[in-house]
């Protein structure tokens, strides 16, 4: 269970429109803050804060070269998440019949009153 909740805990830092557009762009390579500065449209210290939060949860983590600091995802599951929420479709197919009886037809309409 507590790895369930860490996940969560990952997914609640990342949601973020700032927080995903980061990740989307550490999916491409590593950035440095500089790299970041070009398309946020934030002030840095807002930008620092989040990365900060990406970095407390184990999201990404950085490491310092002279005067940059470059940042790179650590989290595995983040490169299919990021590609998953690019996605277009808005629902999913429904299904032919009920999977257990093989009864019924899905008619387009909820049968919620």
């Amino acid at each position: 269970m507590d790895s369930l909740f860490k996940k969560i805990e990952v997914l609640r830092a990342i949601a973020h429109p700032v927080r995903i557009r980061i990740l989307e762009e550490l999916t491409k390579e590593m950035k440095c803050v500089s790299d970041f500065e070009s398309f946020s449209g934030i002030n840095q210290p807002n930008f620092s804060q989040h990365l900060s939060v990406l970095r407390k949860h184990g999201v990404v983590d950085c490491y310092i070269d002279g005067r940059l600091r470059c940042y790179f995802l650590v989290n595995p599951m983040l490169p299919e998440l990021i590609e998953a929420l690019k996605k277009e479709r808005t629902t999913l197919p429904a299904p032919a019949s009920c999977q257990v009886h093989r009864k019924g037809k899905y008619t387009g309409k909820s049968n919620k009153k």
